[in-house]
């Protein structure tokens, strides 16, 4: 005779359920503003995208907010011409493109000098680069078309034989006033950094430019693609130094462009909103390649673990 110890019966082992937290008064009305805010940013966009589909007779007659009776995309093309908007985008794009990797690269540069090594008055020049980020730009506008008028260029850079009306003069304008910015960004991120990183590198006998190149602008790629997406926005979307220190029309940027489908005594509204899409989309383009980074430079720092 054998004794069996009796087999104990399976319990089947739940998940606890979460805890339900109570929805509180405070929590709607943050998220019933967030809706109101995010409404408020889209409904521009969103009209003119439907104005743009629609023939400005029909509006004209029917009102803006009114169901459409017909949509097209015929404006799209006759902004696309009209405006010349393939020669305004190669004007941007040679403004913009050197004017970021300049301001990133000299800010990262000085930002490495700042937070890694052991200069004097190096708290000192943060400060003096965080404020004149608080500098208005409207208040150089004489002096700075004063001073362009004067620097003399040679024929190849500027047909002006000065900065005034030259490519170099815009993008030495963008580098100047982002660059402060940059650096205050890419400098606390780079403090974050742990410590031991680059001590472990100048044992190994790494010199400056490697410890810089090698090893902490690779660490920094997150925050230099978030500091690239806003100042690509930025300089983009500038129009303010563009009309002060350009005279030339062959010359300005894609922000200018919309000023060529204005008539002298009568403007198509709809074909006007149609421009402004079209010159709108490549930053749209670039943020939605680089949300991910942008999201994740920016929300670096904000949780410990």
């Amino acid at each position: 005779m054998t004794l069996t110890a009796p087999v104990p019966a399976r319990t089947s082992q739940q998940p606890p359920a979460p805890a339900r937290h109570p929805v509180r008064p405070l929590r709607i009305l943050l998220h019933v503003f967030l809706v109101m805010v995010a409404l408020g940013w889209l409904m521009p966009l969103a009209l003119a995208v439907y104005a743009s589909l629609r023939p400005y007779d029909e509006t004209a007659r029917l009102g803006y907010f009114s169901l459409p009776e017909h949509l097209t995309l015929d404006y799209y093309g006759q902004a696309w011409s009209q405006a010349e908007l393939p020669r305004y985008y190669l004007n941007t794009l040679i403004i913009v493109v050197p004017g970021v990797l300049i301001t990133l690269l000299l800010a990262s540069f000085t930002a490495f000098a700042i937070a890694r090594l052991r200069i004097p008055g190096r708290k000192a020049l943060l400060i003096v680069f965080t404020a004149g980020n608080l500098l208005p730009p409207q208040a150089l506008l004489t002096p700075l078309y004063t001073l362009y008028t004067m620097v003399p260029l040679p024929g190849w850079l500027s047909d002006s034989q000065s900065l005034y009306d030259s490519y170099l003069g815009l993008i030495l304008v963008h580098v100047a006033f982002q660059f402060g910015f940059c650096v205050f960004v890419i400098a606390n991120f780079m403090r974050t950094i742990p410590e031991e990183i680059n001590e472990a590198a100048l044992v190994d006998g790494a010199s400056v430019w490697r410890r810089y190149w090698q090893l902490t602008l690779p660490l920094c790629r997150p925050v230099l693609a978030a500091l690239s997406t806003l100042q690509f926005t930025w300089m983009y979307n500038d129009f303010l130094w563009a009309l002060v220190l350009m005279s030339s029309g062959d010359k300005l940027p894609i922000t200018s462009a919309l000023n060529n489908l204005r008539g002298q005594f009568f403007t198509d509204y709809n074909l006007l909103a149609a421009g402004s899409v079209l010159v709108a989309l490549p930053t749209l383009i670039v943020f939605q390649l680089l949300h991910k980074q942008f999201v994740a430079g920016l929300t670096l720092g904000s949780t410990k673990g």
